[in-house]
């Protein structure tokens, strides 16, 4: 026979305290680790979200960044050639010529300096990238010591309103403008003339990329196979621009994910004991009662059942909490250091359906973990000494 649902349902409720105790502890390993998950998230949709599937990216090859990549004017020259780049309506490379810095500012708030990506970029750059658009203020004009800042400049930065200058080399820069990034990298990043950035930082006639829409987005392979041919072109390497930017979320990603998880795996250990301890207690207030389903014919497995739905219960109410408190978490924003390009990126918590499974998983094996040693204790009871304990 089975033990009806109803069963388990009555002895939660009859150990109230004890129940909310437990499913408190779990909640909040189960915040933790969604919320840790949700930040690794995070950091990838926004780097994914920079770049486009119908863009690619040339640079210098195993650059691990666009400040660690040159590409000459001359290569890009050869490279505009191709027909496999898309033109606009005037006849002109769909593409922008990127020069990539970094410059020091003050946080508001706060004594601390960050990292700020300078991007020097070509007039083809606005419509290459139309997840940006202008929030405030005026776009800068070409050949003039005028910028426009991202949002996320804007609000954790001191003295990043229009009208402003900041201070980038050797010359103070006039802020014209205040741009919205979206949830991509850009909304953490000025924007300037690329060869005003490049003379002011004398790099010559060297741009740190080169980034153009495809024709035909099948035709990658074709222009990769001619970066491998041309002679003039073999310290290049092409990649897709949403490849490259979730190549530069992994490093952070994965350092969240380790540290956070680790946390996690120290907290769990916790909730899951706190389970056992529950469970435990419970069966040893119930001897006489798991003496009586056994007298009355309920078998071992259906008492070790019984048990482990009761476990996994209180990890799934605690967990489905937690998991619901931490969905809040994509109401914060975050600003920390991007490890591969060392420049200041403001993202967010996401939710995605990888962490709400991931973390269902989560909080399952937790409760099938901590209810499985007391379940098998209470199913192993003789039924004799468990009817004596009255």
């Amino acid at each position: 026979m089975k033990i009806p649902i109803s069963y388990n349902i009555r002895n939660l409720w009859a150990r109230r305290l004890t129940t909310a105790l437990t499913v408190s502890g779990i909640a909040l390993v189960v915040f933790v680790f969604a919320s840790v998950l949700m930040l690794s998230q995070g950091v990838e949709d926004t780097l994914v979200a920079t770049g486009s599937n119908d863009n690619v990216i040339i640079l210098r090859k195993s650059s691990q960044s666009e400040m660690m990549s040159a590409v000459s004017r001359d290569q890009i020259g050869i490279i505009s050639t191709f027909p496999e780049v898309g033109q606009t309506q005037e006849g002109k490379p769909f593409a922008t010529s990127d020069v990539v810095t970094l410059i020091n500012i003050n946080k508001k708030g706060s004594n601390d300096m960050g990292n700020v990506a300078v991007r020097g970029i070509s007039s083809g750059a606005f419509a290459l990238r139309p997840q940006v658009s202008l929030q405030d203020g005026r776009w800068f004009q070409p050949g003039m010591y005028e910028i426009v800042v991202g949002n996320k400049i804007h609000d954790q930065f001191v003295d990043m309103e229009v009208g402003q200058t900041v201070q980038i080399g050797s010359k103070r820069w006039t802020i014209v403008g205040v741009i919205d990034g979206g949830k991509t990298g850009f909304a953490s990043e000025v924007w300037a003339d690329a060869d005003i950035v490049m003379t002011e930082f004398n790099r010559g006639t060297t741009y740190s990329t080169y980034t153009f829409k495809l024709k035909d987005v099948n035709d990658f392979e074709t222009i990769k196979t001619k970066l491998e041919t041309e002679q003039r072109l073999q310290d290049l390497e092409v990649k897709r621009e949403q490849d490259f930017y979730l190549e530069q979320s992994k490093f952070m990603a994965g350092f969240i994910n380790g540290l956070g998880l680790f946390i996690t795996v120290i907290f769990s250990f916790g909730a899951m004991i706190g389970a056992m301890i529950t469970m435990y207690a419970s069966v040893a207030n119930r001897t006489v009662e798991i003496g009586t389903l056994r007298a009355l014919g309920f078998r071992r497995r259906s008492i070790l059942t019984a048990f482990l739905i009761e476990a996994v219960a209180l990890s799934s109410i605690g967990g489905i909490i937690g998991l619901f408190l931490a969905s809040f978490m994509e109401f914060v924003s975050f600003s920390t250091t991007n490890f591969g390009s060392f420049s200041e990126l403001a993202f967010g918590f996401s939710l995605s359906a990888g962490v709400i499974i991931n973390t269902v998983i989560f909080f399952l094996v937790m409760g099938i973990v901590g209810g499985f040693l007391p379940a098998v204790r209470a199913s192993r009871m003789n039924i004799i000494n468990a009817l004596r304990a009255s």
